[in-house]
């Protein structure tokens, strides 16, 4: 038989957890992975608003020819994109609402579109336009989203 005070066993600790090493390398990780998808995201959610802002003009162009169609113009710059909202005082055959809302014309940044009539680019006959995510000002299109 053997004599259990021979034997050489560790001591019993009830210490368990983690050392500073372990949780400093855990740290290093989250941050490095955090610092490669944030960028990625970011980009993303701003691609999916400019295609939104793309889609959202579309559909006001589409519904600025049902306005056309009911009402024989566009509406003029100065009744705007609230024409398609509230009836304007010379339109005869108006048959609106033509949006349900006035938030319909604003941009995925909250921005109001800038629409014009007749418009002053070459072959359209409106300019519906998105200052995007920069919201510069100014009446030049250059570098704004525009209806194709």
């Amino acid at each position: 038989m053997r004599d259990r005070t021979t034997q050489s066993e560790p001591p019993a600790t009830d210490e368990a957890g983690f050392t500073l090493l372990e949780v400093l390398v855990v740290i290093a990780i989250i941050g490095l992975l955090v610092g490669l998808v944030a960028p990625a995201a970011l980009r993303q959610l701003g691609g999916a608003r400019v295609s939104v802002a793309k889609q959202s003009i579309e559909r006001l162009g589409a519904v600025l020819d049902m306005y056309k169609l009911d009402v024989g113009t566009y509406p003029a710059t100065s009744d705007g994109l609230q024409a398609l909202v509230d009836k304007p005082s010379d339109a005869a055959n108006w048959s609106g609402p033509y949006l349900k809302a006035e938030n319909g014309t604003l941009d995925p940044w909250n921005h109001p579109y800038i629409y014009r009539s007749p418009s002053q680019r070459s072959g359209h006959d409106y300019d519906i336009c998105s200052r995007g995510p920069n919201a510069q000002s100014g009446d030049a299109t250059d570098g704004m989203i525009c209806n194709p």
